[in-house]
């Protein structure tokens, strides 16, 4: 049984985000859908009015670097926080300029944990605790690391850790905390981390050559696994995120969960 939630989503523009929240909207839950620019409110806000479902979802813009819009956030009422925004940069970790990495790491983990901890401090601090939850949109790549996506990758095994001990220090105030690990699903999103590299990388200075990346990106994509219809997800999601039992982690599809049980297996194994 899911009760009724009102549920904070960041990232809410487009992908999964924006089809769960119309989901979660259609199953009687009240959404605050947030999103990064001020020029994708408007459009938002029309497509949910001519789905008839402007009195569920409130469209806002939550620019996780503003702290004004992050003031204003932690003011605002709800039961879940479903951190869902995030970026890629994708290409060699061994050529990658850390300029980028660092940038995935500030918007992948340290900005969303900076708002997680305001809004559970607030929680706690007003006795409003028990029954919350928090959720990560994750990825398969938080528990794999496949070559030339090593930097998006550790971002997503850094929320896994970080997610993990929130859990455990959370327990004790009633505030659940869970992650979502999507395979590749066909959203746009990992087509267009694919294509990050090619703003720095150059032929005449790097070791990793141009062509050679974007075969490889290219090939993966080809691949049923590089394609999967997000709707499978979305209608996971929808389940998952205002749900008040489940797993901790949420591995979807089954063959990916499959594969990455197998993968950290052999992972004991692995030789140098």
């Amino acid at each position: 049984m899911t009760t009724k939630k009102t549920i904070l989503i960041t990232g809410a523009a487009g992908g999964f985000g924006k089809g769960a929240a119309i989901g979660m909207a259609k199953n009687g839950h009240d959404i605050i859908a947030t999103v990064h620019v001020s020029s994708q409110v408007t459009p938002l806000r029309e497509e949910i009015e001519a789905l008839g479902l402007s009195d569920r979802i409130k469209v806002y813009r939550l620019d996780l670097t503003d702290p004004y819009d992050i003031k204003q956030a932690l003011a605002w009422d709800f039961d879940i926080l479903w951190n869902n925004a995030g970026m890629g940069e994708a290409g060699p970790v061994w050529e990658i300029p850390l300029e980028l990495v660092r940038k995935n790491f500030e918007i992948n983990v340290f900005l969303p944990l900076q708002l997680t901890q305001g809004v559970v401090q607030r929680w706690v601090r007003e006795g409003k605790s028990h029954g919350k939850k928090v959720v990560f949109t994750s990825s398969m790549g938080g528990l794999f690391t496949p070559a030339n996506w090593g930097t998006y990758v550790s971002t997503k095994h850094a929320l896994e850790s970080v997610a993990e001990a929130l859990q455990q220090e959370l327990v004790a105030y009633g505030i659940k905390v869970q992650t979502i690990n999507p395979g590749a699903y066909y959203t746009g999103y990992n087509e267009t981390m694919a294509d990050n590299p090619f703003r720095w990388l150059d032929d005449d200075v790097n070791f990793t050559k141009r062509a050679d990346l974007r075969k490889g990106f290219d090939d993966f994509f080809a691949t049923p696994e590089g394609r999967l219809d997000p709707k499978e997800m979305i209608d996971r999601m929808i389940e998952i995120v205002p749900a008040d039992e489940g797993k901790f982690r949420n591995v979807v599809p089954q063959v990916i969960e499959d594969m990455l049980k197998q993968h950290q297996l052999q992972a004991w194994e692995n030789r140098i």
